[in-house]
């Protein structure tokens, strides 16, 4: 285990936000100045109007929690940690996903357990996203569910593109250039949903694997493949397998119509789209979070790589990441440690434990 540290103490204001399944007030930092180095970054040409983007933010983040606590103090959840930079995981994948979707067209699915870290996230936004709280955890599935069947009932026929709030992205630019480029795919081809894939760097265990079909084409310029199967956390042998065969990582960032990724559920998940399909939305918080809390509490856990995916191959397509971008689930402490180092980057903690234990400190590359 590792010893802990402290906030750092900031300026607050108090501040409150009436979300969409609930009510958060937290504290506020004072306004700071707008880093103007962002606004280069802005990707120009504007998405088309319908992309929507999904944030999950509801997981514990339990694998990850000895160093969560030891760079934050407190038992957050590593979405809500500060890892790299001043913001948390959390917040930078809503500042890389704004570069392409606007902020009114963002939800993010996250646990009413965790409204005070989620309102420390979303302090300071001008213009905050939509919130969904659950009241419970019904795995990655339901969250996605829930988030698809709101945007529909909000827009008929939107886009959607599905981001965990864990993963390190080094090229934020060129990545959402690609997943705006998937989602034009999409609209320009009738809705087909499409996951995002890796070109494995090892053969790595705890990553879930797509087994690739025919190649059906490019997609800003990278291959797009036909989904022939999954492999889901593979022994160590069934990861060299899959390496060698030239299997891709599967990202869980997901893009596609919202109502085939609706439709999809229905055929991989009756009994839970059926129970969030009863929830009618109101707009009102207090309504909206009753009819969550009814549907939760009728539905079983449902992982949607293993529930969802993995039933339903013959309707997926995989379009494969630029080599360029560097791209890591931070599921655990060496993933963590080892895109940093790939990337050159070497935050405070991290040189702290480098000091503390010298044997395990490995160079940065230049």
């Amino acid at each position: 285990m590792y010893g802990s540290r402290s906030h750092d103490g900031r300026s607050t204001a108090r501040c409150e936000w009436t979300l969409g399944t609930g009510t958060v007030v937290a504290s506020k930092p004072l306004a700071r100045a707008v880093d103007p180095r962002s606004q280069l970054q802005r990707i120009q040409a504007r998405p088309e109007a319908g992309t929507w983007a999904v944030i999950l933010a509801g997981g514990q983040g339990l694998r990850l929690r000895p160093l969560t606590e030891y760079v934050c103090g407190d038992a957050r959840p590593k979405q809500f940690a500060r890892l790299l930079g001043p913001h948390s995981l959390l917040r930078q994948t809503m500042e890389r996903t704004a570069l392409g979707i606007p902020r009114a067209r963002t939800v993010v699915v996250a646990h009413r357990s965790h409204v005070a870290y989620l309102a420390e996230d979303l302090a300071g936004l001008a213009e905050p996203p939509h919130v969904l709280l659950q009241p419970d955890d019904r795995g990655t599935g339901a969250a996605i569910l829930l988030a698809a069947q709101w945007i529909t009932a909000q827009e008929r026929e939107a886009t959607v593109a599905v981001f965990p709030s864990d993963h390190f992205v080094r090229g934020t630019v060129a990545f959402m250039r690609h997943v705006l480029g998937v989602a034009d795919h999409v609209r320009r081809h009738a809705g087909p949903l499409v996951l995002l894939g890796v070109v494995p760097s090892d053969p790595e265990p705890q990553y879930g694997w797509i087994r690739l079909g025919a190649r059906l084409g490019e997609v800003d310029g990278e291959p797009l493949y036909r989904v022939a199967g999954f492999t889901e956390k593979p022994s160590p042998e069934g990861a060299r397998l899959a390496c060698a065969r030239g299997d891709l990582w599967s990202t869980l960032i997901l893009v596609g119509a919202a109502q085939a990724l609706v439709g999809l559920g229905w055929q991989a998940a009756p009994l839970v789209s059926e129970r969030l399909a009863e929830i009618r939305w109101s707009g009102t918080a207090e309504h909206d979070a009753a009819a969550v809390a009814s549907a939760y509490g009728r539905i079983p856990r449902l992982d949607f790589s293993r529930g969802v995916l993995e039933q339903q191959p013959p309707l997926l397509t995989v379009s494969q990441l630029p080599s360029r971008i560097l791209w890591s689930d931070w599921g655990t402490l060496d993933r963590v440690v080892t895109s940093l180092r790939a990337a050159g980057l070497a935050p405070a903690w991290m040189r702290e434990l480098d000091r503390a234990n010298p044997a395990a400190a490995r160079p940065i590359p230049n």
